[in-house]
């Protein structure tokens, strides 16, 4: 597991730790979390080699009790993927696969991502997914798969509807949901289709 972006969080946690230990530290009231304020994190999920997350947060907080990362402040949230050539090598460039907009978001000890609501486009498809939950149920991104959420909006030029229990692949397949709950068309006489990221007519 990898998380480039909070080697600088672990660092600060490190000497927070051996501070705490100091003679005459007041340890009554110490904590095991660290926390910082204006980071540019970036996530390389070991599962999911080829993608990398980034978000900017106002406050980033680890503790290394519960292996958690808590972000709070979010903006500039997005999933892109490492290009590779047709041998397989990597190319060196990028290209943007979703963008995601969340108040607050959980990482895990296995990179995964949870949150109670999140909006989440996928460029590739021009489709945006409002996902709610709940803190027995959250909104949950799982690394080298997709999403799971108690209920999902969806909004594209070849699909709409409402779905419940839902997963969906980051490739914009549902692989489960409760169909007695669950409401979707599949635009058959779309007047729009998605081109390079945006909707634009036929």
């Amino acid at each position: 597991m990898q998380k480039t972006g909070l080697y600088a969080l672990l660092a600060i946690l490190a000497f927070a730790l051996i501070f705490a230990f100091l003679p005459g530290a007041d340890r009554g009231g110490a904590k095991t979390d660290a926390t910082l304020r204006g980071v540019e994190l970036r996530l390389f999920p070991a599962r999911d080699p080829d993608a990398v997350w980034s978000f900017s947060a106002q406050n980033v907080s680890s503790n290394p009790v519960s292996n958690e990362t808590v972000l709070t402040g979010i903006s500039g949230g997005k999933r892109v993927l490492k290009e590779r050539d047709a041998s397989g090598k990597l190319t060196g460039r990028e290209t943007l696969d979703a963008t995601l907009d969340a108040p607050r978001l959980t990482i895990d000890g296995q990179d995964d991502i949870t949150t109670r609501q999140a909006r989440v486009t996928l460029v590739k498809q021009c489709a945006d997914i409002v996902m709610k939950g709940t803190p027995e149920q959250p909104v949950r991104i799982e690394q080298g798969y997709g999403f799971s959420t108690p209920v999902a909006d969806i909004d594209s030029p070849n699909l709409t509807g409402h779905v419940e229990k839902m997963r969906m692949s980051f490739d914009f397949n549902i692989e489960d949901s409760d169909n007695e709950r669950s409401t979707t068309t599949f635009n058959i006489d779309a007047t729009e289709t998605c081109r390079n990221g945006q909707r634009v007519p036929i």
